[in-house]
């Protein structure tokens, strides 16, 4: 897949780009000045639709400047390859003070990646079951 094709759903809709050619996420641009209360969880536009070939998915991420600067985090999203609406930016403000957000402002990054569909199948066992602990009990 060598182009995502995509649909500006406003004149203020700003095309994703990256920073760089070889970034993985194409940048992700606010639509409007939007103001986020304290510890509240916001959609901030895009005015962004794209056109997903069979086999992708698109993966809204935080931008890891605006989380480390802020108190403005952007929650991880998934995007299937029927969705053809706008794609919405889910931020969280975690503080204790509102932020406003600009119009024009590179907000998430969208990463384009292949899907596999598995079928699910239950079984009683694994065949190679490890008795490996999880959540840290490596010691770090």
């Amino acid at each position: 897949m060598n182009t995502l094709e995509f649909k500006k759903l406003s004149k203020d809709a700003v095309t994703p780009k990256r920073a760089n050619p070889t970034d993985s996420g194409l940048d992700l641009y606010v639509s409007e000045t939007i103001t986020i209360p304290a510890h509240t969880t916001t959609i901030v536009k895009t005015d962004i639709a794209i056109n997903l070939p069979y086999g992708y998915e698109g993966q809204v991420r935080p931008r890891s400047g605006k989380s480390l600067k802020t108190k403005l985090r952007v929650a991880l999203g998934t995007i299937d390859q029927t969705y053809h609406k706008e794609i919405g930016i889910i931020t969280d403000n975690i503080g204790d003070e509102d932020i406003t957000v600009e119009k024009g402002e590179r907000l998430a990054q969208l990463v384009v990646a292949p899907v596999v569909y598995p079928t699910p199948k239950e079984v009683k066992e694994f065949e190679n079951e490890s008795n490996r602990g999880a959540y840290g009990s490596t010691g770090e």
